[in-house]
């Protein structure tokens, strides 16, 4: 359905959403994009969602859409609400179902003339070395403590366990751990779910992706990166929290939609439930959700460890020699507390971001070591045919979306629809005529995802520079992809 409410342009890069338009909005509702961009998004009826969102209790500022902005579980894909610690509430379709989904991005000393010719050897290698597709099995086999030690510990496991570097920890939003869960929130159900699925990639638009550097925008940045040059190769890792998080977020909605009568809650969209944070329920789902965030990034730490020995095993060199850094981890699908600025002054708030990064400037509480001087560095990827981005958080999205940007390039087109429009040979052909060497586990992998199922990335990072809530800083374009 089409959206046809009120919408007023109130800045090259905004629209806003009166408050009068449903009796039930506390606030406005923002969105960022152009002109051109916004044509699409009313397509999907989307912005109904981001007003549905303004009308939960005690939200605070607006109810705000990332340009990348696209229909989703209750909330929108795309969309950040901040909550009051006293008075507002928590919702999983405020996070989705992929709890902590995220992006960690690797540099390397390596250049393009080092892997040329290599890039099959490469892929074919990770391919084997990383778990993919939907509901595949990995590697380990943990009992029922190494899987609640997981959930408490995120990447510290990993490491602790001999997959990745002390020094991974640090470049990683939380530290790839985050305070707060509790295991004994997580049903035996998710658990059973998660434990065999530690270190794989999964399905859908998960995906890992050797690229390397294009442009380079802001040199002094990106040297703090540890981007140097045009020509460096980097890898990107997009996966999340797998089945464990998915069994999380469904077993709360049931829990929040009793919520709703209990607390006398009412909403525009049941796949809003939601509960008091004070509540019992309320906090005991965000200690589930942080042990879901810690299995993701326990995930996604296993995943770099294994293909840092695919470069060993493919390049004949070790991963130190070859300075297979990270430069980041970000989560985009998560519920943080946070400190922020408000019209009342700072407040700690439930910071909601359901298809949207953190974008934290430099000198932000959260932020430690390099980063702290320069900004945290924000991580879009685009689609499988085009680029991906390097930004930085900037003080705008400090002041204005509580340190939120977009995420991704954002679909256009849904899995079904794409399924009818494209063919896997052309996807896979197009790509090749560009270079591009694909590796999926399934066919589904290929037709979901191709490049014209998703809007036009470097239209969307536009936007979120334009709009000053996050600065470019490269653009990395894809060589090999591996997907699920």
């Amino acid at each position: 359905m089409p959206w046809t409410g009120p919408i007023k342009k109130i800045g090259d890069f905004e629209f806003e959403i009166p408050s009068d338009y449903k009796k039930c909005m506390r606030t406005t509702a923002l969105i960022f994009a152009d002109d051109g961009m916004m044509e699409s998004i009313k397509r999907d009826n989307s912005l109904e969602q981001v007003v549905n969102v303004a009308c939960l209790p005690g939200i605070v500022g607006r109810s705000m859409a990332m340009p990348d902005i696209h229909w989703g579980y209750g909330f929108p894909i795309g969309g950040v609400a901040a909550f009051e610690t006293n008075g507002g509430v928590i919702s999983p379709g405020g996070i989705g179902f992929d709890i902590n989904c995220g992006v960690r991005l690797i540099r390397t000393d390596l250049r393009l003339g080092d892997v040329r010719g290599k890039m099959t050897s490469l892929v074919d290698t990770i391919f084997r070395n990383v778990p993919s597709g939907v509901g595949e099995s990995g590697k380990l086999r943990l009992s029922g403590s190494e899987i609640d030690e997981v959930l408490s510990s995120g990447s510290r496991w990993a490491v602790d366990h001999g997959y990745g570097w002390e020094e991974d920890l640090a470049a990683s939003e939380e530290q790839g751990s985050m305070r707060g869960g509790d295991s004994q929130k997580v049903s035996q159900k998710a658990k059973q779910r998660g434990a065999p699925q530690l270190g794989t990639l999964g399905g859908g638009n998960h995906f890992l992706e050797i690229q390397q550097v294009d442009k380079i925008f802001d040199i002094e940045t990106a040297d703090a990166f540890g981007i140097e040059s045009e020509g460096q190769i980097m890898v990107s890792i997009h996966s999340g929290s797998r089945g464990c998080g998915h069994q999380i977020a469904t077993d709360y909605l049931r829990v929040m939609e009793q919520s709703l009568k209990k607390y006398d809650i009412s909403v525009e969209d049941r796949q809003l439930a939601c509960a008091p944070i004070g509540s019992d329920e309320g906090q005991d789902y965000f200690s589930a959700m942080v042990c879901a965030a810690n299995y993701a990034w326990a995930n996604r730490q296993l995943i770099l460890h294994w293909t840092r020995e695919s470069f060993e095993q493919a390049l004949g060199r070790k991963a130190d020699e070859m300075g297979m850094q990270m430069v980041y981890d970000v989560a985009h699908n998560i519920c943080k507390v946070e400190k922020h600025r408000t019209e009342d002054g700072t407040k700690e708030l439930y910071v909601h971001r359901k298809g949207a990064t953190r974008a934290f400037a430099k000198d932000a509480p959260g932020l430690s070591g390099k980063y702290a001087k320069v900004g945290q560095p924000v991580l879009i990827p685009g689609d499988m045919g085009t680029a991906s981005y390097v930004l930085v958080g900037t003080e705008r999205a400090m002041n204005e979306t509580f340190g939120s940007t977009c995420h991704g390039a954002g679909r256009m087109l849904s899995r079904k629809a794409a399924m009818r429009q494209f063919n896997k040979d052309r996807v896979l052909s197009d790509l090749r005529s560009k270079g591009i060497y694909v590796r999926a586990a399934s066919r589904e992998g290929i037709v979901e995802e191709a490049p014209g199922a998703y809007k036009d990335i470097d239209n969307v990072v536009k936007v979120a520079d334009g709009a000053k809530i996050s600065r470019i800083v490269a653009r990395l374009v894809p060589l090999g992809v591996m997907k699920g």
